[in-house]
């Protein structure tokens, strides 16, 4: 069963592993652990029963005009493609739209289908492509992102 926790300063060599994993190097690049110790505030890492499996990074904005939260998923190369990514995701849209969110986004590589057919899975739909808005870190150039959204609003009240 997949959850999702708060990372703490205690996962930073399992992430750091996790991070290493060729599948998630290829769109993340060299993660060291420094950085990924200054993101644990924003961060939620994945378990599957109690394994250390993803890392779900986030970004909420809280501004009243434009409340939003975003995310960036990595899943360990043998976990991709069974769901887990999917779930995580959508248990983090439930605890922001808990905290009042409605709308959420994730921006993957056009080029990276697997990951673009998980976040449609989960509810996101695309919104577009921006030109040009990450690095390549294969060869330093830079690629196109496919901006997805998933919007839930919450119930009327009477």
């Amino acid at each position: 069963m997949t959850e999702i926790r708060p990372a703490v300063e205690a996962d930073i060599e399992a992430l750091a592993r996790l991070m290493a994993d060729p599948g998630i190097r290829r769109w993340w690049g060299d993660t060291p652990a420094a950085d990924l110790r200054e993101q644990l505030p924003a961060a939620f890492v994945i378990l599957d029963a109690g394994e250390l499996i993803g890392w779900l990074q986030y970004e909420e904005e809280t501004w009243f005009q434009g409340p939003c939260v975003a995310f960036d998923v990595a899943i360990a190369d043998r976990y991709t493609g069974h769901g887990r990514g999917r779930a995580a995701l959508r248990l983090a849209v439930a605890h922001f739209a808990a905290r009042g969110h409605h709308r959420f986004t994730i921006d993957p590589a056009v080029a990276n289908t697997p990951a673009v057919r998980a976040y449609t899975a989960a509810g996101f739909t695309p919104v577009g492509v921006m030109r040009a808005s990450s690095r390549v870190y294969r060869d330093d150039a830079f690629e196109d992102d496919l901006l997805m959204e998933l919007i839930v609003m919450p119930p009327e009240t009477p």
